[in-house]
């Protein structure tokens, strides 16, 4: 359906991203912002002081939306006429050979203990400690 065919009282039921939809399809060439704006405004009978006052929610709606993308110079169009270009960069260090590790054995029980521990129980480390009492302290 052609813009003008559409009464005003519909496009007023319609939202500014709708209407600017259908203005960048029907013109088929990217539009400055601006222009857009103005055009969906003389389509709706709006003010030059309701293009002041919306053009920034204009341009957050249209930014927010997936079917339009942001051109140079500030020309906007339908996302659907422009392919997006990937540059895919191949890191030749992400393929180096990976290095495996040797598993790691297990620990017994036995090695959290030292083995030069001597346990003989005749060997006291403790036997020249003199432990003094509070009473004894003070005399």
């Amino acid at each position: 359906m052609k813009l003008k065919d559409i009464p005003k009282d519909e496009l007023e039921l319609m939202g500014y991203d709708d209407i600017a939809y259908l203005i960048l399809e029907e013109s088929n060439k990217k539009m400055k912002i601006t222009d857009l704006f103005h055009k969906i405004c003389d389509l709706l009978g709006l003010t030059e002081k309701d293009f002041e006052n919306q053009i920034a929610d204009f341009f957050g709606m249209l930014t927010t939306d997936k079917k339009f993308i942001m051109l140079e110079n500030g020309y906007w169009d339908l996302r659907t006429r422009h392919s997006e270009k990937f540059v895919v960069e191949e890191d030749d260090e992400e393929y180096e050979d990976v290095i495996e590790e040797e598993p790691v054995e297990e620990e017994t029980d036995e090695s959290y203990y030292d083995e030069d521990r001597d346990d003989d129980p005749d060997d006291d480390d403790l036997k020249d400690i003199v432990i003094i009492d509070e009473d004894e302290e003070n005399m």
